[in-house]
């Protein structure tokens, strides 16, 4: 009759188990999303090649959903009612930013987003597939750009050279990282000349982390432009111009979304109505204040009011050639700084979405061919 095994064995067993299984779970984790990774690396050129020759259909089934992460335009698009003008139906999912919406992009669970240039850059290089299917800049740029450069009280930089040494707000993967490499470049200055700190660029973080002087600078844009000086300033702390456009935006979705034509062609009447609403938004300071800064945004009516006129007046460019450019640009300073490959900007565009913001304003009569 055999013996039965100790209780040091038993419980050396179980040990065994509790840890295999955590590992043989990772491992069904990891598997697949190394699978999905590479397969989207390695056919990528194959599927845009096809997706190019995807005809998308004429007409959108009120049958197909999308699920958007723009808060803005969910309340542009209710504003200007042309969310009851859609055709089809869309789930708004509270959701901002680059690495938010490539979370969401990875588990299958958004179709489109709000987003600057850098997270579709970021987003190619860990391997995720997506295409940017409409854009839109500032008709004065530099006179109204995204960032100014705040300056921490104490920090002694009046401009941009004087950064060598100091304490830099760095944020991989967002518009605020590629813009602070912009910056260094522009001063002649290489990393190693500066410190840069990384910390998420989000709500007032970076406004904090210079007014308690954790870093010497750091990029900051909307209202913190108006209340980081009004509430450091008495102690030094300011904002710099940096002399840099950095106005690209864009609505960015898997290339899941737009390889489906029924989702294609649902995006394509998203675009339209959003490039109207970008219009709408700048010719109804009131109306945008209001409803969007004050009641959706928390935010005061002269917050609210600073920041209508801080973005000045939008443009959507009939052709996409000169804004791949600069984002061409940008890549080749990112994988010239991060170690990474370079590749052709033009692949992270959809252009077959390339007329179609410019010509719903030309139907509406606010753009002149």
């Amino acid at each position: 009759m055999p013996r039965p095994p100790s209780a040091r064995r038993q419980r050396r067993r179980r040990e065994q188990t509790r840890v295999r299984r955590p590992l043989v779970l990772l491992a069904a984790l990891t598997l697949p999303a190394a699978l999905v990774s590479c397969a989207q690396q390695e056919d990528g050129g194959v599927s845009d090649a096809k997706l190019a020759k995807t005809e998308i259909p004429p007409k959108v089934s009120p049958r197909t959903t999308l699920t958007v992460g723009a808060p803005e335009d969910r309340v542009l698009l209710r504003l200007t009612g042309a969310v009851k003008k859609l055709g089809f139906k869309v789930k708004w999912a509270n959701i901002s930013g680059g690495p938010q919406c490539s979370e969401a992009f990875r588990a299958h669970s958004l179709d489109l987003c709000a987003s600057a240039e850098v997270p579709s850059v970021h987003a190619r290089w860990t391997g995720l597939d997506t295409k940017l299917v409409a854009a839109e800049v500032r008709k004065h740029p530099l006179r109204n750009p995204v960032y100014r450069l705040g300056i921490a009280p104490g920090a002694g930089i009046d401009s941009l050279k004087d950064l060598r040494g100091k304490k830099i707000a760095f944020s991989p993967g967002q518009a605020q990282g590629a813009l602070v490499l912009r910056i260094l470049a522009k001063a002649g200055l290489e990393k190693s000349d500066v410190k840069l700190v990384e910390i998420p660029s989000t709500g007032d973080v970076y406004s904090t982390a210079l007014g308690e002087r954790q870093v010497d600078a750091a990029p900051l844009g909307a209202v913190n432009l108006k209340r980081y000086p009004a509430k450091y300033g008495r102690e030094g702390g300011r904002t710099i111009p940096h002399g840099i456009r950095d106005d690209a935006s864009h609505l960015w979705a898997p290339t899941e979304t737009v390889s489906d034509p029924r989702k294609a062609a649902a995006v394509r009447e998203f675009v339209k109505h959003w490039a109207r609403a970008q219009v709408w938004a700048y010719e109804h300071p009131g109306e945008w204040v209001e409803e969007y800064a004050v009641r959706d945004q928390g935010l005061s009516r002269a917050d609210g009011a600073y920041l209508h006129k801080h973005n000045g007046a939008p443009e959507i460019p009939a052709g996409w050639d000169e804004v791949i450019g600069r984002h061409q640009k940008t890549i080749d300073l990112l994988a010239r700084e991060t170690g990474q490959d370079s590749f052709d900007a033009a692949t992270l565009y959809d252009r077959r979405f390339e007329p179609v913001a410019a010509n719903a304003l030309r139907a509406k009569g606010e753009l002149t061919p």
